[in-house]
C-alpha cells in the first residue's frame, strides 16, 4: 500500500509537469514571450539542466532572468561544464544593466558576484570588491534587497582583520529583522559575548532560543554549551543528543538548504553538541555514565574544531 501511494504521487507529479509543459507550449505558440523563460525554469526546477540551459541560451538576449540563470548554471556547472568566468560574465551583465527590467535581479546578482570576488572563483580575488558589491546588494537594509548580502556582511565584518564588530552587529541586525535565520543566531552570540554591542545575556538567550527553534544548528550547539556550563545537565543531555545524532554527510546539505545557513556553522553546531553529549556520558552528568557510548560521540567531533577554543566568529 505504501509503495503504491509513492508511485501514485510520482505519476501525479509527472502528469502535472507534462500538463504544465503542454500549457507553456501553447502559450509560446500564441506568442507569449514569458512562456519561454517559464519553460526553462520548469526544466531547471525539475533538474533537467541541459534542457534548461538550451532554453535560457535561446532567449538570453531578450530576457534578463534567463541571463541570470545562465550565470548560476555556468558558475555551478549545472547542465554544462563548470565555467566560473562565464558565470561571472553573466552576473556582471545583470549588475551593470541600465534596463529597469533587470533591477529586481541586480541585488541577487551583486551578492553572487561578491561571493565570486571573495572566493577568487572566476575572477581575481578581492575583499574590497566583494565588500562593495555586498553593500550594493544589501541596499542599506532594504527588505526587498538581498538579505543574504546583509547577513554575509555581518559575517565579513566579524572575520576580517581588523574586525569591525559594530558594523557586523548592524548588518546582522538588519538581516535578522528581514527574517535571516543565520544572522539571528549570530546576534545571539554577539549579545552573549558583548561583541559590537553591550553584553546582554537575556537578549542573547532570546535570540539563540528563537533561532534554535527555527532550525539554526549553530544556535542549538551554543545553547547546549550554555546548559552544560550552567550545570543544567539533564537539559543539556536531552537537547544535545538530537543534534549530535545528525548524519553530517547527509543531513548538513539538507539542513543548509532548508534553513539557508552556512554548512560550516551547521557542522560546528553538531560538533559542539557531540562534544558536550560525550562529556556528560563520560562523567555521568544528567545521564547514566557510559564511557563506550561517550567514545562514539567524541568520534563525531570534527578534528578541525577545538571545542575549548572554538572560533566564535559570528
Amino acid at each position: 500500500m505504501e509503495s503504491f501511494a509513492f508511485k501514485s504521487d510520482h505519476y501525479n507529479h509527472a502528469n502535472l509537469v507534462d500538463k504544465a509543459l503542454q500549457l507553456l507550449k501553447e502559450r509560446i505558440r500564441r506568442g507569449d514571450t514569458l512562456a519561454y523563460f517559464l519553460r526553462g525554469q520548469l526544466y531547471f526546477e525539475e533538474g533537467w539542466y541541459e534542457e534548461a540551459l538550451e532554453q535560457f541560451e535561446e532567449i538570453k538576449e531578450k530576457d534578463h532572468q534567463a541571463t541570470y540563470q545562465l550565470g548560476v548554471m555556468y558558475y555551478d556547472g549545472l547542465g554544462t561544464t563548470t565555467d566560473a568566468e562565464k558565470g561571472v560574465e553573466y552576473m556582471k551583465k545583470i549588475v551593470d544593466s541600465p534596463c529597469p527590467k533587470a533591477r529586481h535581479l541586480q541585488f541577487a546578482a551583486a551578492y553572487n558576484l561578491g561571493r565570486a570576488y571573495y572566493e577568487g572563483k572566476g575572477v581575481k580575488r578581492s575583499d574590497e570588491e566583494a565588500e562593495r558589491l555586498w553593500l550594493f546588494a544589501a541596499d542599506n537594509g532594504n527588505p526587498k534587497a538581498s538579505v543574504k548580502a546583509q547577513s554575509i556582511l555581518g559575517l565579513y565584518y566579524s572575520t576580517k582583520e581588523p574586525k569591525e564588530l559594530e558594523k557586523a552587529f548592524y548588518w546582522h541586525s538588519e538581516a535578522c529583522g528581514n527574517g535571516n535565520l543565520e544572522s539571528q543566531g549570530a546576534l545571539g552570540l554577539m549579545y552573549f559575548y558583548g561583541q559590537g554591542i553591550r553584553q546582554d545575556t537575556e537578549a542573547a538567550l532570546h535570540c539563540l532560543r528563537e533561532a534554535a527553534e527555527r532550525g539554526n544548528v549553530y544556535a542549538q550547539g551554543n545553547l547546549v554549551e550554555y546548559y552544560y556550563k550552567m550545570k543544567f545537565f539533564t537539559k543539556c543531555v536531552a537537547f544535545s543528543k538530537r543534534i549530535a545524532d545528525y548524519d553530517e554527510v547527509h543531513d548538513i546539505p539538507m539542513i543548509a538548504q532548508l534553513t539557508d545557513c552556512l554548512p560550516e556553522f551547521i557542522s560546528k553546531g553538531m560538533a559542539m553538541a557531540s562534544f558536550y553529549h560525550a562529556r556528560c556520558l563520560q562523567l555521568g552528568l544528567g545521564i547514566t555514565k557510559d564511557e563506550a557510548t561517550a567514545k562514539h560521540y567524541y568520534s563525531k567531533v570534527s578534528l578541525t574544531i577545538n571545542i575549548n577554543g572554538l572560533n566564535r566568529n559570528v
